[in-house]
């Protein structure tokens, strides 16, 4: 019997894959927000501060796969030289119970992060939306810069990080990522990254309850992906923007879960449950942004991995 085909991060690589991921996931949230499928709660497993072991099985049953990720999270491991995540996704055929494909479970984290705010911003903002600011620097900045790129034609990039030499290093990597001439500056705050942006992205690991982008920082308008924070309190984005924008999310329950700009502002009274708008049905036009600011807020989802595996391992074997 022929064993399970393995996928590392150069299988996954280049805009063709991240497109094909894209377009998986818009299926996906489609079904999801339909109760066509579900993602079941992910398992946690603390061990240390900030120290976590997580295992996310899901289903997708329209398109007959399963995964289930085993994924570590250690905040110091920068400061060893080592990723922040390592993990692994097995995904399954349903049919016969077959393993299919071993994916690399940190890299996949960063293609399906980056391609659910890809999606979001396809749907959230104007074809020609070309200028992007990003807060942080690390491996999951560095996937939405892909990620936003492959669907919108980005001129111009604001990079702001704490740590101003891995922002110039960012920035580095920015101008030889994207595969057109692109403007990328460093900024010496993140006021001054997003200022005036058409698209924001925050990406850090931050552990804090206190906003990094202010609301009035945010242009009317624009739209804002939220992906960083290391607990389900701690907040990249000041909930006050939710207030008056349309509020962006993968599932309502996760969201009440897990995002920590979701809860506060709700526990303060600007928004309602009913102001929270699943991307599902932004991709089947139940609700559409009509040009007001927007904001995605992830948390990251078991069914997202398993939509991403299958895009990859299909798109691995159309190539092959």
């Amino acid at each position: 019997m022929t064993g399970p085909v393995t996928l590392g991060a150069a299988q996954m690589a280049g805009t063709p894959q991240l497109v094909r991921v894209i377009d998986v996931l818009g299926e996906m949230f489609a079904d999801l927000a339909a109760g066509r499928t579900n993602s079941p709660a992910r398992t946690v497993i603390e061990h240390g501060p900030q120290r976590v072991l997580l295992v996310s099985p899901a289903v997708w049953e329209r398109r007959g796969v399963g995964s289930v990720k085993i994924t570590t999270l250690t905040p110091d491991n920068p400061d060893r030289g080592l990723p922040l995540i390592h993990g692994i996704v097995a995904l399954t055929d349903l049919t016969t119970g077959q393993i299919t494909a071993l994916l690399d479970g940190a890299e996949l984290t960063a293609v399906r992060t980056g391609a659910v705010a890809a999606l979001a911003t396809r749907w959230c903002t104007a074809d020609d939306a070309e200028d992007l600011a990003v807060i942080g620097a690390g491996v999951q900045a560095r996937a939405l810069v892909r990620a936003v790129s492959a669907v919108r034609r980005i001129r111009t990039v604001r990079v702001f990080s704490r740590t101003r030499s891995r922002a110039e290093q960012f920035a580095d990597w920015v101008r030889d990522a994207v595969p057109h001439p692109v403007h990328v500056s460093v900024g010496d705050s993140a006021k001054a990254a997003v200022a005036d942006a058409a698209i924001i992205c925050t990406a850090t690991s931050t552990s804090d309850n206190t906003p990094l982008v202010e609301a009035d920082w945010v242009a009317p308008g624009a739209h804002v992906n939220v992906i960083g924070g290391t607990h389900p309190d701690a907040i990249e984005l000041d909930p006050a923007l939710l207030a008056g924008a349309m509020a962006v999310v993968e599932d309502r329950t996760a969201a009440l879960e897990g995002a920590g700009e979701v809860r506060a502002a709700l526990a303060a009274g600007l928004i309602g449950v009913d102001d929270l708008h699943e991307l599902g049905a932004l991709v089947t036009g139940e609700v559409r942004v009509g040009g007001r600011t927007s904001v995605l807020r992830t948390v990251g989802m078991a069914i997202e991995d398993t939509a991403a595996a299958v895009a990859l391992y299909e798109g691995a074997a159309a190539v092959a």
